[in-house]
């Protein structure tokens, strides 16, 4: 009997574990539903900040109709319990029950037993909380920072000062700064250990700037390919081969809320392109100003 007892309760357990589906698109290493709002509806607080405004504004109304339709038939079950309502009027109770979940009070219809006014305490107290709970969410979803960085749609392999640098690029779209910015590279690649085990492998990429002190233009982030980068020797096909994929995490302090924030993005194998060189947007004006001209932002020319 208790071997059978803890078979039943180790496959409920491998019931609930969800499965997790990876999978490789355009070079892409992809985690299926990574991020998306439907994800987290064994969640219900995470799924409340991610789900669209519209799904938000739904789901709030739909909570609203029917808690006062359940409350409505608890005082159906009454009977004639609200003054100046129609005996077995759902309409009736059902507004009444809207005027006293929001503490409206109209005075045209009242509690005039006790069976009523119980079931109006009860209300009243789970409006308040209501109230609070859908508050504090909306404020969450208001005050969540979040950061407008624009990277380049490629990354390029190119010579720098005599030695082969990857090299991209990032703006920050917003007219302030972040403060003490910090750029992270990470190669993620497939590997077979001398055991013969297969692993993914993420390696860390010294950049030639990790941080800087406000970030309010654009940044070419670059790293140096010499001998101890773990891009070393590698070509197109083994970067294919290998699934590699490049990982950017870029944090800093938003100047405007002051408060922590973040943008990542990614390049494929098949977003590395080699021997080619970014157009230069830095130009000069006729007046001795300098500008940034973002319209080429992403455009490469290979070298001669």
């Amino acid at each position: 009997m208790k071997l059978l007892f803890k078979t039943l309760v180790r496959k409920q357990r491998q019931r609930s574990q969800p499965i997790i589906h990876l999978k490789f698109h355009n070079g892409n290493f992809e985690i299926m539903g990574l991020g998306v709002w439907h994800s987290y509806w064994r969640d219900p607080y995470h799924l409340l900040l991610t789900v669209p405004w519209t799904g938000f504004v739904l789901l709030i109304c739909i909570f609203y109709i029917a808690i006062n339709a359940l409350f409505a038939l608890a005082y159906l079950l009454g009977g004639d319990c609200i003054a100046n309502a129609r005996p077995g009027s759902f309409v009736d109770v059902f507004f009444f029950s809207v005027q006293t979940l929001a503490s409206i009070g109209y005075g045209a219809m009242y509690p005039k037993t006790n069976y009523a006014n119980f079931i109006v305490t009860i209300e009243a107290i789970i409006g308040v909380m209501g109230i609070a709970v859908m508050t504090g969410l909306a404020f969450a979803r208001f005050s969540r920072p979040t950061a407008r960085v624009l990277f380049s749609r490629v990354a390029v392999i190119v010579p720098y000062e005599g030695a082969p640098t990857l090299m991209f690029r990032t703006a920050n779209q917003r007219r302030n700064l972040i403060l003490e910015a910090q750029m992270r590279v990470y190669l993620m690649r497939d590997e077979i250990t001398a055991e013969g085990q297969f692993m993914r492998r993420i390696s860390d990429l010294k950049l030639v700037r990790q941080q800087t002190p406000g970030f309010a233009l654009s940044w070419s982030v670059m790293h140096i390919i010499d001998e101890s980068s773990p891009l070393y020797g590698m070509t197109p096909e083994s970067l294919n081969q290998t699934n590699s994929l490049l990982m950017i995490s870029l944090t800093g302090i938003d100047e405007t809320v002051s408060q922590v924030v973040h943008a990542r993005h990614s390049y494929s194998a098949n977003d590395i392109l080699w021997n080619n060189r970014f157009v230069d947007i830095l130009h000069h004006a006729g007046n001795g100003h300098r500008y940034i001209d973002y319209k080429h932002f992403h455009d490469v020319v290979p070298l001669e």
